[in-house]
C-alpha cells in the first residue's frame, strides 16, 4: 500500500509539473484561433470564444514573400544542416577514436568542448566576417556552413566509437580489411541507432535557428520560418493572433516529430554514453 501510495504521488507530481510546462503551448494554440481584441481582453481565457482563422489566412504573405518560401528555406537549410553536420562530426569523431595521438586532434575535441561553452550569438560576429571574405554572405551555402556543427553529436559518435570492442577491429585488420571497409562493414552497422539519434537531434537544433541565419541574410531570399517570426512585429505591428498562428506552424511539426521519436533518441543516448 505504501508503494502504491508513493507511486501516485511521484506520477502527481510528475503529471503537473508536465502540464506547468504544457500550458504555454496549449495558450499559444489557442491564442492562434482568437481575435486580436480578445487576446487583451481576456488573455487567460482557456479556449476561444470562436475558432477565428485570419490569423493563419494573414500568413499567406509575410512583407511581400510567401509563406512557402520561408517553409521551403527551413526545409533545405535544416535539412542539408543535418545532414552535412551528421557526416562530419561523425567521421570527425571516428578518426578521433582511431587516431586520438596525430598532430591537431585533440584540438578538434577542445575545439567543440569551447563551443559549447560559449554563448552562439558571441560566434556570430566572428562567422559574418569569414562569410563576407569567402563570398558566402546571403547565400544558403555559407548559412548552412555556419549552423551544421553540432558538438553534442560529435560527443555521442566520439562515446559510442569507444564503446565498440578493439578486438572486434583488430580481427578485420587481420583479416585484410581497410580502414574504409572497417567503417562501412563494422562500425556503421553497429552505429546505427547513435546515426539517427544524432540525425533527429542535429534536426531539432538546426531547425530553431534563426539569429546566425538573420545575420548571415541579406534579404528574405534565405528567412526561414523562425526568421520570419521574428521579422513578423515589424510587418503586421502587436498582431498576437498572427504571431501565435505562425509559432503553432513553427512548433508543432518538430514537436511531433520529437513526440513520435523520442524512443529511438533515449536508445540512441544510451548506446552512445552507457556503454561507454
Amino acid at each position: 500500500m505504501r508503494r502504491r501510495i508513493v507511486t501516485c504521488v511521484v506520477y502527481g507530481l510528475a503529471s503537473t509539473v508536465a502540464l506547468v510546462f504544457l500550458y504555454p503551448f496549449y495558450w499559444m494554440l489557442m491564442a492562434s484561433f482568437r481575435s486580436q481584441a480578445a487576446i487583451l481582453s481576456e488573455p487567460l481565457r482557456p479556449w476561444p470564444e470562436t475558432f477565428e482563422t485570419a490569423g493563419f489566412e494573414s500568413l499567406s504573405s509575410i512583407g511581400g514573400v510567401s509563406i512557402w518560401t520561408f517553409v521551403s528555406n527551413s526545409l533545405v537549410i535544416t535539412g542539408l544542416a543535418t545532414v552535412l553536420g551528421v557526416a562530419i562530426t561523425g567521421l570527425g569523431a571516428y578518426a578521433l577514436y582511431r587516431n586520438p595521438r596525430l598532430p591537431l586532434f585533440s584540438l578538434i575535441r577542445y575545439g567543440f568542448l569551447i563551443k559549447i561553452m560559449y554563448p552562439s550569438m558571441m560566434l556570430v560576429i566572428p562567422l559574418y566576417f569569414v562569410a563576407y571574405q569567402l563570398g558566402l554572405l546571403g547565400r544558403t551555402a555559407g548559412i548552412v556552413l555556419a549552423i551544421s556543427s553540432v558538438p553534442l553529436v560529435f560527443f555521442m559518435f566520439l562515446e559510442f566509437f569507444r564503446s565498440v570492442p578493439g578486438a572486434m577491429i583488430e580481427a578485420a585488420i587481420i583479416d585484410g580489411a581497410s580502414e574504409l571497409q572497417i567503417l562501412t562493414w563494422i562500425v556503421m552497422p553497429l552505429a546505427r541507432p547513435v546515426m539517427l539519434t544524432g540525425i533527429l537531434i542535429s534536426f531539432l537544433i538546426n531547425w530553431k535557428q534563426w539569429f546566425p541565419i538573420m545575420v548571415l541574410s541579406t534579404g528574405p531570399e534565405t528567412y526561414t520560418l523562425q526568421v520570419a517570426l521574428i521579422s513578423l512585429n515589424s510587418e503586421l505591428g502587436v498582431n498576437f493572433q498572427a504571431i501565435m498562428a505562425l509559432a503553432v506552424l513553427t512548433v508543432l511539426p518538430v514537436a511531433l516529430l520529437f513526440v513520435l521519436t523520442q524512443r529511438w533518441v533515449m536508445e540512441g543516448f544510451m548506446a552512445g554514453s552507457i556503454k561507454g
